[in-house]
């Protein structure tokens, strides 16, 4: 988890040398570019008018090793992130709404299999507002993105 005041929405991006995940992090106060394996933060862009994504295609501009790509956002303006990947798919479920939960699964949790077993529960959003959940364009990366931080699950 990194803690993110703010969080208004979040994008992945690949490493122009690398070909990894990256997230784009967009808050109120502006911009931030992650490493989703590390965590680690890449690029910092303080401008605050930076952080809202374009309203006609819900993009932002990339910073750092991404800074000549426009990179698609999710979240409080709008948009989404994949569902599902390579056999995994995550669904937002709201049975104590304003809460949400995130839940991880090996088809749809609503279809049979126990709790444990093809689906898991993998986040619940008590204190903070859900932005958006998904996965990257490579299926590498799941992220949960709230109003206060992201969560990253990653694998090879």
């Amino acid at each position: 988890m990194v803690a993110i005041g703010g969080l208004l929405c979040v994008g992945f991006a690949s490493d122009p040398d690398s070909g990894r995940d990256l997230l784009l992090v967009a808050s109120t106060s502006g911009l931030g570019l992650f490493d989703t394996v590390t965590g680690e933060r890449l690029a910092r862009d303080r401008e605050a008018d930076t952080g809202w994504p374009d309203d006609n295609d819900l993009t932002c501009q990339g910073i750092g090793p991404i800074a000549q790509r426009r990179v698609p956002m999710a979240g409080l303006a709008g948009g989404g992130l994949r569902a599902g990947a390579a056999g995994w798919s995550v669904d937002i479920a709201s049975p104590d709404w304003p809460y949400e939960r995130v839940l991880l699964s090996t088809g749809s949790p609503y279809t049979g299999g126990a709790h444990g077993e093809t689906w898991w529960h993998i986040f619940h959003s008590r204190y903070s507002e859900l932005r958006a959940a998904g996965f990257s364009p490579s299926g590498a990366t799941l992220v949960v993105a709230t109003s206060s931080d992201i969560n990253l699950w990653t694998r090879a």
